[in-house]
């Protein structure tokens, strides 16, 4: 079995930090209406327990979100999302001075603020495409970007499914390439690569995005599966979030093996779990081919 994951490094505060095995980011949502009720923080003793918990489990890093991308989500304006997130930001630099932070966002106003408020990376949905200032805005700032793939918003994106040739690998390679060369070109140097499982994808693409998500490791850059007990799993199963864990946790599996860099959980401890479980039948990453962004 061949192992594709390679180590890589992202400047984190003006310090490059080498990363030798996947990592595990925990997810924190501040929001009333996230499609897991597990991940939702209302108070700021939920979401100090929340960082707790998700470093007892063994998580490397964190993603704050104070606006649902579940289709049907009600709309949060920038004012509310700034907000939520400025307080979020404050509880987790408290419980955990020195963890890694993404925050999720696709609006530039708002990365401005969460990187002048302690965060370290800007999680972006909609890859640049619901603000256009966005793509400048992480330039200026000098931090690691994530850019995923999807077409449309959160409300019109599963009308948007159609690829060319129905392949929709290359349909997301191709756009995803486009913006990666944009990006480079106006000084981006951390990109991490998210194929957008659940976004502008039907069942069935999500599934064949995944078997061959191995092709994402042409960009040279790290690669970031955001599956957690997502539809993909709840509708082939016929099961809700809160029973997905298991599905989530082969997937997961999956990925890896297909080069995951960072996996995006709700469950620290089993996506740890399962980075060992790989490693110890495929081996660990050759330090010789280290990622430098």
């Amino acid at each position: 079995m061949q192992r594709l994951f390679r180590p890589f490094s992202l400047n984190i505060r003006g310090m490059l930090r080498e990363f030798t095995r996947p990592q595990v980011m925990g997810i924190i949502n501040v929001t009333p209406d996230s499609f897991y009720a597990g991940s939702r923080t209302q108070t700021d003793t939920d979401i100090s327990l929340r960082v707790e918990t998700l470093l007892e489990q063994g998580a490397d890093m964190f993603d704050i979100g104070a606006y649902s991308s579940r289709p049907g989500a009600d709309d949060v304006s920038a004012a509310e999302e700034i907000r939520r997130l400025r307080n979020g930001l404050r509880i987790v630099r408290q419980t955990a001075p020195d963890a890694i932070i993404s925050v999720d966002t696709f609006r530039s106003e708002t990365a401005r603020m969460a990187i002048d408020e302690g965060a370290d990376i800007i999680n972006d949905i909609s890859g640049g495409d619901m603000d256009s200032g966005m793509f400048a805005t992480v330039a200026e700032l000098r931090v690691p970007y994530i850019l995923m793939h999807m077409r449309g918003t959160p409300a019109t994106m599963q009308q948007l499914t159609h690829y060319e040739d129905g392949d929709v690998t290359s349909g997301v390679l191709r756009e995803l390439s486009a913006k990666v060369e944009q990006l480079a070109y106006m000084g981006v140097a951390d990109i991490i690569i998210d194929p957008g499982f659940g976004f502008s994808k039907t069942l069935e693409q999500n599934y064949d995005l995944l078997r061959n998500m191995g092709i994402f490791q042409c960009f040279n850059r790290p690669v970031l599966a955001g599956i957690s007990r997502k539809s993909m799993i709840t509708r082939a199963l016929g099961i809700d979030a809160s029973q997905a864990l298991n599905g989530t946790t082969v997937i997961n599996t999956l990925a890896l093996i297909e080069g995951a860099a960072i996996l995006r959980v709700h469950d620290a401890a089993e996506a740890k779990q399962a980075i060992e479980l790989t490693e110890l039948t495929i081996g660990p990453a050759p330090l010789y081919s280290s990622i430098s962004l």
